[in-house]
């Protein structure tokens, strides 16, 4: 065999699990639905020792650095705008905050001189053959590869194909969140402001780039609820009928969700996987243990990528013991990082004015605060990192 590995997806995960199967002289291959690479998003963090550890492996620290937001300061207001609550920017920030979109950029770039990829092009089909894994794609010819990784987010399509129904690991929280972007008719600089009301958040920030944009973040809490996710027309009926009827500038900011390109809306969950691995097929990142919003997700996904390529790399040509020893490694640390995402909904928008008056008081004491960045520390640095080193080289499998 010739060590080559199909990966799902390329927002962080596959592109970070691709430039570590290269330094280990694999031949990885990164499959992306999308057109193109996404970019914009949200900003996401890293924090801790581990997660810092695995990007100064990677070379990526200086860069990352030059291209950081410094983290968003929030203030939550009442409904005519008197200050209730203000985080600092490291609250949300961590260490290191950067935009989604520039990060999936760079770590492209480092992957792409070892990665071939493919973009507007998805899996339809997969089936494990005696010598790999027989690869069917809805515009592409078939292909075997020896090994299929799925880096695909928590609406996994190799979850899926290989493992089951979404239905089977991914649990709804009660809470369903939005973001989209408008103008900044606010002068926000790069701060953010938010208002409760009971199982709500209606905020605004301001762009990190352009100071003439602004982006709306929106919680609600709901069951689950049933809707077509490529649909934005039908979503943004949902936001609006959450959040009639609200003052402060929930009004103005429903008003420029009627004109948002660009909404992205998706429920607050979380993935539960029994086995990371089924054959030759592997989860990684959110797809295997995520959570949509504050379970740290990008740098679980930074960690897991480092360990699942040093782990293929020390078994040679044994996938299953490398599967095996990865998940060893990372399940508890993942299930301990993935935690935060089931407070996060009830956090940004608790259920009742108690509820809301309850986490204004204790997050003004600046004893508390700094227990919950201590511990979102300490969560994201409590796995041992393995030495890895290797010359670059290819792999014999």
């Amino acid at each position: 065999m010739n060590g080559s590995v199909l990966i799902s997806g390329a927002s962080i995960a596959g592109p970070a699990l691709a430039y570590w199967l290269g330094r280990h002289g694999f031949r990885p291959t990164v499959v992306e639905l999308a057109p193109a690479l996404r970019n914009g998003g949200q900003a996401v963090d890293f924090r801790g020792d581990t997660h810092l550890a695995v990007l100064e492996r990677m070379g990526l620290l200086p860069e990352l650095r030059q291209m950081q937001t410094g983290g968003s300061p929030i203030r939550f207001v009442d409904e005519s705008g008197r200050t209730l609550l203000h985080l600092p920017a490291e609250f949300a920030g961590g260490a290191i905050e950067v935009l989604r979109g520039d990060l999936a950029q760079v770590l492209y770039e480092r992957s792409l001189p070892h990665t071939e990829y493919v973009f507007g092009d998805s899996i339809t089909s997969l089936t494990e053959t005696p010598s790999g894994v027989l690869v069917d794609f809805q515009r592409g010819p078939s292909h075997e590869f020896d090994l299929v990784i799925g880096a695909d987010g928590l609406h996994s399509n190799v979850r899926h194909l290989a493992f089951g129904p979404e239905k089977e690991y991914v649990s709804h929280l009660g809470y369903y969140a939005a973001t989209w972007q408008l103008p900044n008719y606010l002068g926000l600089d790069r701060d953010s402001v938010g208002y409760n009301a009971p199982g709500r958040l209606a905020s605004v920030g301001g762009d990190h780039r352009d100071p003439a944009r602004a982006g709306a973040f929106f919680v609600f809490a709901a069951p689950e609820l049933s809707y077509d996710r490529h649909d934005p027309e039908q979503q943004k009926h949902l936001i609006t009928n959450a959040f009639s009827g609200l003052g402060w500038e929930v009004p103005r900011l429903l008003d420029s969700l009627r004109q948002a390109p660009d909404l992205y809306f998706d429920s607050i969950s979380r993935a539960d996987v029994d086995a990371w691995s089924a054959g030759r097929m592997c989860l990684v990142g959110d797809a295997a243990c995520g959570a949509t919003l504050g379970g740290m997700g990008t740098g679980t996904a930074v960690v897991a990528a480092y360990v699942l390529a040093g782990e293929l790399a020390r078994a040679k040509d044994d996938h299953r013991a490398a599967f095996t020893r990865y998940e060893s490694r990372l399940r508890q640390y993942a299930k301990g990082c993935q935690a935060g995402g089931d407070r996060t909904g009830k956090f940004l928008a608790p259920a009742t004015a108690t509820g809301i008056r309850a986490r204004n008081s204790l997050l003004s004491r600046p004893l508390v605060l700094n227990w919950m960045l201590k511990l979102g520390e300490r969560v994201s640095s409590s796995v041992a990192l393995p030495d890895y080193s290797t010359k670059p080289g290819r792999v014999s499998w």
